[in-house]
């Protein structure tokens, strides 16, 4: 009795044994491109692949800098499996056709993006018939821009610059203002003789950002995604763990010195996954559908798709 108890405890450890080889296995197995940018918020995961994180969770995974204007493309065209981006711009990109599900929230937004001005201008009001240096439409910092103290994007002129480029020609002299976000704005606050910013997310609390796959990808590598999650965690455990060494690493990604990275990382809010467990719980949905209202306003969509079909809370459990 005891020893036919004691043979099936050996073969249910050898077959659970085998059954986590064959996950890491086929995580392992599976090539995995992230399309990204050189926004702050992203950087975890530009920490995960540095530092060998991914590979720790057996994943083969290639970080792609892709501008968010680009970025659904090149998930359309399969180049990348997964995404990072703002909550809107996944409401966007289903709405138009190019599916994509939400996995796990990597940042919110304390003053990370925001509005820069140059000149006489004091206030948003002031912004009136002059020209903005803003990312295209659909993008995170044309969303932010919209509909703001009574104004629409038709009371002003806007000028198509990526987040970067936009920092870098109001600081050039050219344009009235930009739309940008750290770590570019944080050139900005460098230089108050150039420019100044009259209006952040601390003002106007809207900008989040998640990782999100298709929903192929999730179907046919339910544990890839699962180690996507856990090796953004751990990402925000070696932060503050090493911080030192962590922001070296994520600042030499988009140039920066570690100490500069730390200050621009300063405004955002890396989310743990206590805080994930909070966002899909409801504040996903409520700040989605709020908006896809907006998108239908502004032009960006034609329907608002089916909400609870844009996110997956499994993955944070």
């Amino acid at each position: 009795m005891n020893k036919a108890r004691g043979n099936m405890g050996w073969k249910a450890t050898l077959m659970a044994l085998c059954m986590v080889s064959a996950g890491v296995a086929q995580a392992a197995d599976t090539p995995v491109a992230i399309g990204i940018s050189g926004w702050t918020g992203f950087a975890p995961l530009t920490l995960a692949d540095k530092a060998g994180i991914f590979k720790k969770h057996g994943l083969d995974v290639s970080i792609k800098m892709i501008p968010q204007k680009d970025r659904h493309l090149a998930v359309a065209s399969g180049a990348i499996q997964c995404a990072a981006t703002t909550v809107e711009t996944y409401v966007a990109w289903n709405a138009n056709s190019v599916p994509i599900k939400q996995i796990v929230q990597l940042d919110k937004s304390y003053g990370a993006d925001g509005l820069a001005v140059r000149g006489p201008i004091n206030d948003i009001k002031s912004l009136k018939g002059k020209t903005i240096g803003v990312n295209a439409p659909g993008t995170s910092p044309y969303f932010a821009l919209a509909d703001k103290n009574g104004m629409t994007l038709k009371d002003v002129k806007t000028a198509t610059l990526s987040p970067q480029a936009a920092a870098q020609a109001l600081l050039a002299g050219q344009n009235d203002a930009a739309m940008t976000y750290e770590p570019y704005i944080s050139t900005v606050r460098d230089k108050p003789e150039s420019g100044k910013i009259i209006a952040t997310t601390l003002d106007y609390p809207m900008v989040m950002d998640t990782l999100g796959c298709t929903p192929d990808f999730l179907a046919k590598n339910p544990q890839a995604a699962k180690a996507l999650v856990e090796s953004y965690f751990d990402a925000l455990e070696m932060i503050k763990a090493e911080p030192d060494k962590s922001y070296e690493i994520m600042g030499a990604a988009v140039k920066s010195s570690g100490a500069d990275f730390a200050k621009s990382a300063s405004y955002l809010r890396w989310q743990d996954r206590e805080q994930n467990r909070k966002f899909f719980s409801g504040e996903i949905e409520t700040f989605s559908n709020e908006a896809a209202k907006l998108l239908l306003e502004m032009g960006v969509i034609r329907k608002i798709p089916d909400i609870s079909t844009l996110y997956d809370a499994s993955y944070v459990k």
